[in-house]
């Protein structure tokens, strides 16, 4: 009964998120996502109305968000064909470098604002600098997933204040994206431009018109007498987080070989759980390609179960988060959150022309979503700005989550940078970024500056 009430509680909040967000033209023209609508209600509710609700609604919910996000890293590669990486690299590594200098620049920031103004003013820990990164460029998931790593280097209420960066990163990226592509439409640098009031009514609230032609949420690959698709492709899914949770087993193996400061660190058991996930998806998509079963499976299917694990994701993480560490720290996580503002305009505005000599607002307003929200924000601006597709931003933008992911944004670096942090300090980590950050903009400047227009395909 307790696990009912918990899951009809987040439905209730999805559905109410989707209600307000149909019904309040504000929030439509910030392209909001539902879940965060529901989510931010779901938090106020629990913070002025606790002693009415009852504990069976919110049972589950602080771990249920570091489950998700295994489900939405183990489902990135499956169903994808398996790319040639060096021709694609070839073909994306302007962007692949604007990305890393993008990310490496939040550590960058966050952590030089911790060591130089937040630590010697405001007290926070050294760790605080890590949460621009973790909450803009991983998001939600990200903060979530790092839940025991947040324990393990003994700052639990790390989580709290990285749901808020990641709420507030998100906020940026939808808000700011949008003001940016005005600002771009009103310099001309945009021409066909999608907006909000050109829609149909239906479309406005979020719906797809009865009459219209409805896009598909995935092909049945089975016959549903042997077993019903959607249950075939969550166990396929469910495959990858066994393989990942089996590669995290036996790195733990290695944690005794490791110098003793790690091992009480317990730096092995550190790594979350989703990361080897996106190891396990490749595995088991390359395993499913060799033995050509991968036919029988549908890309479509994954993308919409990691969807709906994403939209419960953010709504029980927002809900979740404790307003009590929020309020202690606001003036600090104001900073950050502006110090991570300025910065993510600053790539779109300054370096984004100078990387890119093709379509180089659209793969900018890309990445800008992506740095300040999640993969999904910068594909709607992307979608806003460049409604027909025209421009090779989305080819670039996607082919360089192959090589950027696995890195930044909940990668292994996401991970062993907070750990970094707290063994060897603020300091170090500042100028190990700092070196990371202008290392990749030198790679950019000798090897891979765009002299002519790329053909993407």
């Amino acid at each position: 009964m307790e696990i009912a009430l918990s899951f009809c509680s987040l439905c209730l909040l999805l559905v109410v998120g989707k209600f307000l967000r149909s019904h309040i033209s504000l929030l439509r023209k910030l392209y909001l996502p539902s879940s965060v609508v529901g989510g931010l209600v779901g938090l106020l509710i629990l913070t002025f109305f606790s002693d009415h609700v009852p504990a069976a609604c919110t049972a589950g919910w602080g771990k249920l968000p570091g489950f998700l996000i295994c489900v939405v890293f183990g489902a990135l590669f499956l169903g994808m064909q398996i790319p040639n990486l060096r021709g694609m690299w070839r073909m994306t590594a302007s962007q692949v470098c604007f990305g890393q200098v993008c990310a490496w620049g939040q550590y960058v920031v966050g952590i030089g604002l911790t060591i130089f103004l937040l630590v010697p003013f405001f007290g926070v820990n050294s760790l605080f600098g890590n949460l621009l990164e973790i909450g803009f460029e991983g998001g939600h998931g990200t903060v979530a997933g790092l839940a025991e790593t947040f324990k393990n280097v003994k700052w639990e209420e790390g989580k709290d204040l990285g749901l808020t960066v990641a709420t507030g990163g998100m906020l940026i990226g939808v808000i700011g994206g949008m003001a940016l592509i005005n600002w771009a439409l009103r310099c001309g640098i945009l021409k066909n431009v999608r907006r909000i009031e050109d829609a149909d009514r239906l479309e406005q609230l979020g719906f797809y018109s009865p009459e219209a032609d409805r896009p598909h949420a995935g092909t049945q690959t089975v016959y549903s007498d042997s077993i019903d698709s959607l249950a075939y492709h969550i166990a396929i899914l469910g495959m990858t987080i066994l393989v990942g949770l089996g590669i995290k087993e036996l790195c733990l193996l290695a944690d005794p070989f490791l110098p003793p400061k790690m091992q009480e660190m317990k730096i092995m058991e550190s790594l979350p759980l989703f990361v080897f996930c996106m190891i396990g998806s490749v595995v088991v998509q390359v395993f499913l390609v060799k033995t050509r079963l991968n036919a029988f499976l549908d890309h479509g299917q994954i993308q919409r179960i990691a969807g709906a694990s994403l939209d419960f994701l953010v709504v029980s993480a927002i809900a979740s988060i404790r307003l009590d560490f929020v309020a202690q720290y606001w003036m600090p996580l104001l900073i950050l959150i502006a110090g991570g503002a300025f910065w993510n305009f600053f790539c779109v505005l300054v370096l984004a022309p100078r990387f890119f000599k093709k379509d180089w607002f659209e793969r900018a307003i890309a990445e800008f979503g992506q740095m300040s929200g999640v993969t999904a924000t910068g594909l709607l601006l992307l979608r806003t700005a460049d409604p027909e597709n025209k421009s090779c931003a989305l080819t670039a933008f996607g082919s360089k989550q192959l090589f950027h992911e696995p890195i930044m944004g909940g990668g292994f670096w996401t991970t062993m940078a907070l750990v970094c942090v707290h063994l060897y300090g603020g300091v170090r980590m500042f100028w190990v970024s700092l070196g990371a950050f202008l290392l990749c903009l030198l790679v950019w400047y000798l090897f891979f500056q765009e002299t002519e227009e790329p053909e993407y395909v």
